[in-house]
């Protein structure tokens, strides 16, 4: 694919030039966002891509530069090759194209949207400024989204205020491209100094700072993976930073030249950094967590785990399948429309799929649920109806679980209610607490079989290995089938990852299997599981800084575990 045969957008092309930030997703700006969903096709670096590509629209041809930095830390650097990449993803091809000038405004030139994103934000990144020029001479529209920069959001995220409350000045380097006259000003004054630079070349622009006037013994902080959750920072001085790097253990590393930000100062809050280091102290802070659950399924607890500095990784152990006979669903879909029902009880976010694509089948759609009280077992069923364009009546108010349900439950009355009938679409290895629980309300229950659950296919092999080697840092079990079915379909867990499990009775298959359960919610909800691993990390957390020990993640325990990654 070629920018001259992607689909064209509007008479006359545009290119915003975009600030994708420092690397976390969630420093995008509204902006930035909105920009992203009008775009036909985007430019950017892989590591932008990462960041950008969730709010693109489906379908938005991506083309993707292979090689050299383009990032407001580095300007000056040789120019980016570029690769072809379509929506999904794969390399197509890698043209000859050293100008991405002349790329974005041939894609704009063909009428189409173009968004060129860069690391950080365009107004420090050199390349963005000559494409921007190039733009303005062929008379190609353009507009700029500023982004967060590199050098504010890293410190930021550092726990390093760069100025305090008496204003301290703040100069900003690029050590790669620094003169000596550059390092001789930034040495003869007593302000903040925020270094762009590589791993394997702090201790030299360290060295050059001590050369132009500074104090060795001036406080520095150094951040690589700055705002992603591979995040980390070393607190040292001009004169002992190549000493902390060695015996953090981190140089020589083939992983040196990637790029970091260093901050120096009297007054740069590096100090203080123990108190302030908000990031990489959450409790969960860089934890590989594996979630048994699709992503559709796991939205809100991962989105949960990412609070807590975890890093999410969902993989379903259950597929979901028609049921065998359709008919039994097909007569209750029918006696809804019909008035036979007073309630219909959703128990997962699957029954309400289940149900919807019947109501599609038959060209049905939410207004059939007029007159019919309609019940869900917790907030994520809601949310699923809600989308279906139906508000529940009733949502457990305490525990979201069909014993929860059935506490809010109200009993069958005769005077009140017209038909003494449930309709109950559910798997067909759902318990019968919720069916018993109506019956003995009074209600009569269709239990109906909207969908089978079967075993998943088995994950990708670098995940059954990483979960049977111990690179996974926690696993949440939230119930026996899903300790049963991951054994299945990838292996058991390492013996140093942390189980977690929702409750007593998946606590007791994950021990039958052979696993140890460390940490078990202190009731039957993911969230509280979620919370409870927290805890866990948090506790696990402190008593490693009481004893003096480094702060690190289960899975860097187990034997020959290499040492911590930095980029």
């Amino acid at each position: 694919m070629s920018p001259t045969t992607l689909p064209a957008g509007l008479e006359h092309g545009h290119v915003t030039f975009l600030g994708a930030g420092p690397g976390d997703p969630g420093l995008l700006t509204l902006r930035a966002v909105e920009a992203l969903a009008n775009a036909d096709v985007l430019v950017a670096e892989h590591e932008v891509l990462d960041v950008i590509r969730a709010h693109a629209r489906q379908g938005v041809a991506v083309l993707s530069t292979d090689a050299g930095p383009s990032s407001d830390s580095y300007p000056g650097t040789a120019a980016p090759q570029l690769a072809v990449v379509d929506a999904a993803s794969t390399t197509a091809a890698v043209p000859s194209v050293r100008d991405a000038a002349h790329l974005v405004m041939e894609a704009a030139r063909g009428g189409r949207r173009v968004v060129r994103a860069v690391s950080g934000d365009p107004g420090l990144d050199a390349y963005a400024a000559e494409e921007m020029l190039a733009c303005a001479a062929a008379g190609v529209p353009f507009e700029v989204v500023p982004g967060i920069a590199t050098a504010v959001g890293v410190p930021a995220y550092a726990g390093v205020p760069l100025r305090d409350a008496q204003g301290a000045d703040v100069r900003f380097v690029d050590a790669r491209t620094a003169s000596e006259r550059c390092w001789m000003e930034v040495g003869a004054s007593d302000g903040t100094v925020v270094v762009s630079t590589t791993l394997d070349s702090v201790a030299a622009a360290a060295g050059e700072l001590v050369a132009a006037g500074r104090k060795p013994d001036t406080p520095m902080t150094v951040t690589v993976a700055g705002t992603t959750t591979r995040q980390r920072t070393w607190t040292a001085t001009l004169g002992t930073i190549a000493q902390t790097l060695k015996q953090a253990k981190v140089l020589p590393s083939p992983d040196g030249g990637r790029p970091v930000i260093a901050v120096v100062g009297e007054r740069s809050a590096a100090a203080q950094r123990d108190q302030l280091s908000w990031f990489e102290s959450k409790p969960l802070f860089g934890w590989k967590v594996l979630v048994p659950r699709t992503k559709e399924q796991a939205a809100s607890l991962s989105d949960q785990l990412r609070s807590y500095g975890a890093v999410p990784h969902e993989v379903p152990t259950i597929a979901v399948e028609p049921p065998r006979t359709p008919q039994q669903m097909e007569r209750a879909v029918k006696g809804l429309v019909t008035g036979r029902y007073e309630w219909i009880a959703f128990t997962s976010v699957n029954a309400v799929k289940a149900v919807r694509e019947k109501f599609e089948e038959y060209g049905l759609d939410a207004r059939a649920f007029a007159g019919i009280k309609v019940a869900a077992v917790g907030e994520q069923t809601a949310t699923a109806l809600v989308a279906f364009g139906v508000k529940p009546d009733l949502v457990p108010s305490g525990e979201q679980s069909a014993a929860g349900l059935l506490e809010d439950w109200p009993p069958y009355d005769p005077v009140f209610d017209p038909i003494d009938r449930v309709f109950l679409p559910r798997a067909d290895i759902a318990t019968e607490t919720l069916v018993a629980g109506l019956i003995e309300l009074g209600w009569e229950v269709d239990d109906v079989t909207a969908y089978r659950t079967v075993r998943a296919s088995p994950p990708p092999v670098e995940t059954r290995e990483a979960i049977k080697g111990g690179g996974f840092d926690a696993v949440l079990f939230t119930s026996s089938s899903t300790v049963r079915n991951l054994v299945g379909i990838a292996g058991k867990p390492h013996n140093v990852t942390v189980i977690a499990c929702i409750g007593p009775a998946t606590a007791k298959t994950a021990e039958e299997h052979g696993l140890r359960v460390d940490v078990m919610a202190p009731e039957p909800s993911v969230h509280r599981l979620a919370e409870a691993l927290a805890d866990f990390g948090l506790r696990r957390r402190a008593a490693a800084l009481e004893a003096g020990d480094a702060v690190t993640r289960p899975s860097e325990r187990r034997p020959g575990a290499r040492r911590r990654r930095t980029t």
